[in-house]
């Protein structure tokens, strides 16, 4: 023990004498004195040193690659600790936020984790090989040529060169104007960057296509049938935000589902950022029917593949009630094709409150099928057997007894007995009305 003044302070000092600079390289040493416990006055003794030596690295920080390092390694050891003591873990409740709409750098700061919670939901469609042979039977003789933007653009070009005059409502409303050259090599240079996109920012110029009054004319430019498969999601998206119901509908149209039919025929199978796309679509449900699944169904030439890949899609995400009333009836309506039934089957199956218009014109789809005597695929079977159990309280007594006829006309040996068994149990729409004005009398 060392002395200490007589005057005695029974506070803890720190001894005040340090080296002369602390830049130095001598160590450093702090002493920290108590009194003594037992009534020993006069006399303290040093309870701890501290020592450290000062070295050139003490101006540096952790870097922040190495800080999150760090974190994650103690984040591991602490979930084997928890593994290991069998400790539950709380997940944090995650606060409620509110969001104030998207700024123009949200798009170009687009990441690839935003495909994570999507993952789950994409899966590979087998097809059953005799399904795809027995709605073969039912395509159309002569389908509709396929339109793309190309064809357009250049009946447009020769209609301009010639000065000939065209009734053709698709021609006549593309926007063709004189491109500085200039404007055109940029864009021919955006075009070959997008062949080869995968991930990133996106070139601002192609952004503001969907503003410009020809965008048409350069999205021409860009060759869109050589896009990879994400710049394909990213136009979606783009033109999908930024472009009326009207014009996303000729770009649905004329760009995406000519790919969407080529890398499904090429492939047998949809590539995931052109299922994205299709997805992002579905935000213009209008131009989505009329631009994608519409002319699909008008085509006659749609394959098992395509329809159920789609109706997949359509199954798995939320459509306002009076867009799919709208495309059921359109559907109804149409000559039949096999397509046709998948997409009636997984609409139906959505559980709309349909209006009674929409549920007659269903019911009529199906009765044109009595005088027909081929064998109807069992797809047809299954979209009939879902309107019935879907609908069967909302069609009319004459509508009930017509269905049984179209039972007795065309039978399968697994549905049809379900079938029957749903209508017969079932209480007519004017049942239920004759019921009610009764009960009100009463």
């Amino acid at each position: 023990m060392e002395d200490r003044p007589e005057t005695v302070d029974t506070s803890i000092d720190v001894e005040p004498e340090l080296p002369s600079t602390i830049l130095s390289d001598e160590p450093i040493t702090f002493k920290v004195w108590r009194p003594a416990v037992k009534e020993e006055v006069g006399f303290w003794y040093p309870v701890m040193d501290f020592q450290r030596k000062k070295t050139k690295f003490d101006d540096e920080f952790v870097d922040e690659k190495l800080s999150r390092k760090i974190l994650e390694q103690a984040r591991e050891q602490q979930e084997e600790l928890e593994d290991e003591h069998q400790i539950k873990k709380h997940k944090p409740q995650q606060k409620k936020t509110v969001s104030l709409g998207k700024t123009p750098d949200d798009d170009e700061s687009q990441s690839d984790d935003e495909f994570s919670s999507d993952e789950e939901v994409y899966e590979t469609i087998d097809v059953n090989e005799d399904d795809e042979k027995a709605l073969q039977a039912f395509m159309s003789d002569n389908p509709s040529v396929r339109r793309t933007l190309a064809d357009i653009i250049q009946e447009k070009i020769t209609e301009k060169q010639t000065e000939i005059q065209t009734q053709m409502s698709d021609v006549a409303s593309v926007q063709i104007q004189q491109l500085d050259e200039r404007v055109v090599n940029m864009y021919r240079t955006i075009g070959q960057i997008l062949t080869k996109y995968r991930s990133g920012k996106l070139p601002k110029a192609f952004k503001i296509i969907p503003s410009l009054r020809n965008w048409e004319q350069i999205l021409y430019i860009t060759e869109p049938e050589k896009w990879s498969a994400a710049t394909m999601y990213q136009a979606s998206r783009i033109f999908a935000s930024n472009l009326n119901a009207k014009m996303a509908q000729r770009f649905f149209n004329l760009v995406l589902m000519p790919r969407i039919r080529d890398d499904i025929s090429e492939y047998k199978r949809l590539n995931f950022h052109l299922y994205m796309a299709i997805r992002k679509s579905l935000f213009k449900p209008a131009a989505f029917f009329k631009g994608v699944l519409l002319p699909i169904c008008e085509s006659g030439d749609s394959t098992l593949r395509e329809a159920t890949i789609l109706a997949s899609i359509l199954a798995k995400n939320s459509i306002p009630m009076l867009h799919s009333a709208a495309a059921i009836l359109k559907i109804a309506e149409m000559d039949y094709a096999g397509a046709n039934s998948i997409f009636l089957r997984t609409l139906l199956d959505k559980k709309y409150a349909l209006p009674y218009r929409v549920i007659d014109a269903v019911v009529h789809h199906f009765l044109r099928f009595i005088p027909d005597k081929r064998e109807l695929p069992v797809l047809w079977h299954q979209s009939l057997l879902t309107f019935i159990q879907r609908y069967k309280e909302d069609i009319s007594t004459e509508q009930k007894e017509l269905l049984m006829e179209l039972l007795r006309s065309h039978t399968h040996e697994l549905i049809t007995p379900e079938t029957r068994r749903e209508l017969v149990n079932s209480k007519c729409r004017d049942v239920e009305v004759s019921e009610m004005e009764s009960e009100i009398v009463a």
